[in-house]
């Protein structure tokens, strides 16, 4: 029987859901998988000594979470198009002597948008967070044809890096930075809301912004899925917003990851499946 040993490093990741995702698809595939966390918060925040520690202890890839996406690029021997373009790796894989860096963030992300919110208008999306996930979700919505997207973060000069790297890859018209005392007015005129930081996480409750700036006609997406229902979704759902969750990219993204782990081509029906046994 084929094995695997695959890791998840990243803070906080006790309630991860990667690992029964990963181990009850390949268990379909006859497979013998194990899936470990390495968490930050109990081994150190060095993504460079646990990725070369992992390396030497034969595991076959990893997955990479916040805030790593970006910390452990530094420490790979190359990166996918996709990942260098956008400047952040969730997933690793040891090719031989070499790690490789690739993003299946944004091809999970554009997959869960393109199924959860058909026909969602994106003449203007403005977008919270400006990190890892923020580049991969950011790319997705434009690369699904987005006219303009104005990102914005706590950190301004974050937010403007991201928006030049969009802007050269998509073009300077349709990529901006926001600041976010102009998020009122930002959102008065946008089609819909994508939060991409780790605030309504577990470790990270609460709201990304003031309630009161959501309105019906906006749709919210967020990447968020422990727990699926965040307070921002709560929020929007009852002011009778569309909504996504974070589940459908975090199975996609999976589904993605374990191909290229494994050379084996996923049910991501399944998954979704796995994933509502789960969470219920």
């Amino acid at each position: 029987m084929t094995s695997y040993l695959i890791g998840l490093i990243g803070s906080g990741i006790g309630p991860s859901l990667s690992p029964p995702l990963h181990e009850r698809e390949a268990a379909h595939h006859g497979l013998r998988y194990v899936y470990r966390l390495l968490d930050t918060d109990r081994l150190g925040d060095d993504a460079g000594e646990l990725l070369r520690t992992a390396r030497r202890f034969g595991y076959d890839g990893l997955n990479i979470t916040h805030p790593c996406k970006q910390a452990v690029i530094p420490h790979l021997d190359e990166l996918s198009p996709d990942a260098a373009m956008l400047g952040a790796v969730n997933t690793v894989v040891f090719d031989g002597e070499r790690a490789v860096g690739h993003n299946t963030d944004w091809t999970g992300f554009a997959e869960s948008f393109t199924r959860g919110l058909p026909g969602a208008p994106t003449r203007h999306v403005v977008q919270l967070g400006a990190g890892g996930a923020g580049a991969a979700v950011g790319h997705a919505l434009l690369t699904l044809g987005a006219d303009v997207l104005t990102v914005v973060d706590a950190d301004p000069g974050r937010a403007a890096a991201l928006a030049d790297r969009l802007a050269e890859r998509h073009g300077a018209g349709r990529v901006r930075q926001g600041r976010t005392a102009d998020l009122p007015a930002l959102l008065e005129g946008a089609d819909g809301l994508l939060h991409a930081t780790p605030t309504g996480m577990a470790h990270h409750p609460g709201m990304p912004l003031p309630a009161e700036l959501l309105r019906p006609e906006l749709w919210v997406a967020d990447i968020v899925y422990r727990p699926l229902e965040t307070e921002l979704l709560k929020q929007a759902r009852a002011l009778g917003c569309r909504t996504l969750d974070g589940g459908g990219m975090v199975v996609f993204q999976a589904a993605h990851a374990f191909r290229l782990f494994t050379g084996r081509t996923p049910d991501a029906e399944r998954m979704l499946a796995h994933l509502t046994d789960l969470t219920d």
